[in-house]
């Protein structure tokens, strides 16, 4: 029978964020033996889990309180509103720099129509209105970083 502790790497788990920066991934998970680490950009930065049968050990780093109080400042409608975003990438709201944005704050939007673009993997993903209505609010800034779900636009 093994001895072995479950202690956690911290040499692995700074490789395994370097590569989260290197590669705009959200999420890594590696398993060794009965340890399993995962690091991710979400609010559980990161956690390490022992074996089922094992007792949780407690988060490495906790996350930050402040993401969490713009989401409470935001509209309780905001969610059932929102045009989420579709993948993980940057999010341009107009279509090269300089240029007028694709839509402003109390414009009507069509169907289909473009909102704003998300580059993702060098490539330029633009992101259609689900439906027509008014655009109540824009939750993203130019160049921002965005996660898969997050709220972009609400559109009312």
């Amino acid at each position: 029978m093994s001895t072995k502790k479950y202690g956690v790497d911290q040499q692995l788990i700074r490789d395994l964020a370097s590569i989260l920066d290197e590669t705009n991934l959200t999420e890594i998970e590696v398993e060794q033996d009965d340890l399993r680490i995962r690091v991710s950009r979400t609010p559980a930065a990161v956690q390490a889990f022992a074996p089922a049968a094992a007792p949780a050990p407690a988060p490495v780093a906790a996350a930050p309180a402040a993401p969490a109080a713009p989401a409470a400042a935001a509209p309780a409608d905001v969610s059932k509103n929102a045009v989420p975003s579709p993948m993980v990438g940057t999010v341009y709201l107009a279509p090269a720099p300089g240029a007028a944005p694709f839509i402003t704050v109390g414009q009507q939007v069509k169907e289909g129509q473009t909102l704003l673009i998300i580059e993702a993997m060098k490539t330029m993903n633009q992101i259609p209105a689900p439906r027509a209505g008014t655009v109540t609010a824009i939750l993203c800034q130019d160049a921002q970083p965005v996660e898969y779900g997050e709220p972009l636009v609400v559109i009312e």
